[in-house]
């Protein structure tokens, strides 16, 4: 039964702790789009999308104004575009992307992700054209995503591919100088990528989703640092337990709207993605979270135990909450979305190696981060091989979203805008591993993947 005392409760954490449903995001399968002709095959993809998504942003429009609950983006996900254009006989991904972006357009959704290739085992048709094509697709377009999953508990970790995405991840940088390089802001690439994540940029709709669905995203870290500040003398179980059940709120509030929107809509609903997504307005941060535990910052030891202590907590309010939480659900660390990570970042406490040791016990991995321009493409290659194994091994998702910004170098600002905020450019360590890149072929799986 929900009481006067709850609704109170909800209002102030929308009003003073800056909770917020981050998305409601339409995922679209693609598959009954599939034709040998490309420019028949990219209106087939038009239509459907701007037929399924037509009242995507008005419905969501009216559910925050009727509830008054924020909901900061409507967003489409879409079937791995790298399958669509396998079928094709001219293969030309980057008009696929111009279509996604006129999709986006006439729906008016924020973003669409989808423009993407599953390669963890090797390539397939269709897969390189779309790789190679990703820095002229994010150039040309502004709200489309793309991710390339390159690794996978099951399968190992596909070495070429990381070569690979090193490179296209420089290119896609350079085209992009005059914008600040963000081509690489909407590049993700996964280990064990998920297949109904409602979150960019790493979004798409998997092969084992339904043909549409409604998924939504919650984001809430005001809300759990609040929560902590008003036990100074908790202890670490105690705290663990209030996150919990300041979770199960939040969730609770993400299932409604999902619900809500799924009725509204006539198409089912998916998952809750309870992932803590930070932005950078003070008193939305992870890094703020882990602090009020007793850190003096972000960085310092015992970092990565509190984060564990989060995101364990976290993911136990939500599936408490809801039967069908999904997508990450958890805690994600980008550094140039979150206040508190870049004030950590800029004084040197928080580092690029123990971002890499956080990312063992959060929800995705390297995010958002900002290098010097002049590092090469197979360090890039090493940073990504590095957390795809920590993701292999630990058998979760993980991923590296990092942006090598042309002209810039370590302490000097990379501007991104909106959510994407601003951060400083941090040190990479500068011993090569081109070598070790340069051998290419498959990292094996771990033996505890055989659990047939």
């Amino acid at each position: 039964m929900i009481n006067a005392k709850d609704i109170l409760e909800t209002i102030r954490m929308i009003q003073d702790e800056c909770l917020d449903i981050r998305t409601i995001t339409m995922g679209i399968s693609l598959l009954d789009c599939i034709d040998s002709d490309i420019d028949k095959a990219c209106e087939k993809v038009y239509n459907k999308i701007t037929t399924k998504a037509k009242d995507l942003v008005a419905t969501g429009e009216r559910i925050e104004k009727e509830y008054g609950i924020p909901i900061i983006h409507k967003r489409i996900s879409v079937t791995p575009i790298a399958m669509i254009c396998a079928a094709c006989e001219k293969r030309e991904p980057v008009k696929f992307a111009r279509t996604l972006q006129r999709a986006a357009d006439t729906c008016g959704v924020n973003f669409i992700g989808g423009y993407s290739a599953l390669v963890q085992k090797g390539f397939s048709a269709g897969d390189i054209d779309l790789i190679n094509s990703i820095p002229q697709a994010l150039a040309e377009t502004s709200n489309i995503c793309s991710s390339v999953n390159v690794g996978s508990s099951k399968s190992g970790i596909n070495m070429d591919a990381v070569a690979l995405m090193g490179k296209i991840i420089k290119q896609s940088a350079e085209v992009t100088r005059d914008q600040q390089c963000i081509g690489p802001a909407k590049l993700v690439v996964f280990c064990n990528a998920p297949e109904d994540n409602p979150f960019m940029a790493g979004a798409f709709h998997g092969p084992g989703e339904p043909d549409c669905v409604i998924n939504v995203g919650v984001s809430g870290p005001g809300v759990v640092r609040a929560a902590i500040e008003k036990y100074p003398d908790a202890s670490i179980n105690e705290i663990a337990d209030i996150i919990k059940k300041t979770a199960f709120k939040v969730t609770r509030l993400g299932q409604l709207v999902a619900q809500e929107a799924s009725r509204r809509l006539g198409i089912p609903y998916g998952i809750v993605d309870l992932s803590l997504a930070p932005t950078p307005a003070v008193g939305d941060s992870i890094a703020e979270i882990l602090e009020s535990m007793g850190l003096d910052k972000v960085g310092a030891p015992g970092t990565t135990a509190a984060l564990a202590l989060l995101n364990d907590a976290v993911k136990k309010g939500g599936i408490m909450a809801s039967s069908y939480v999904g997508g990450l659900s958890g805690a994600f660390i980008p550094v140039s979305e979150d206040h508190g990570m870049i004030s950590s970042a800029q004084c040197g406490c928080l580092t690029l190696e123990k971002l890499e040791a956080m990312t063992c016990v959060c929800s995705v991995g390297l995010d958002m981060i900002a290098i010097p321009g002049r590092t090469p493409a197979s360090t890039i290659s090493g940073i990504i091989a590095d957390e795809m194994a920590i993701g292999m091994i630990n058998q979760k998702t993980t991923a590296v979203r990092i942006i090598p910004v042309e002209g810039k170098d370590v302490g000097d600002v990379a501007q991104f805008g909106g959510l994407l905020g601003s951060g400083p450019v941090m040190k990479v360590n500068e011993y090569s591993c081109e070598d070790f890149i340069a051998r290419g072929g498959r990292i094996p799986a771990p033996v505890h993947s055989f659990k047939n």
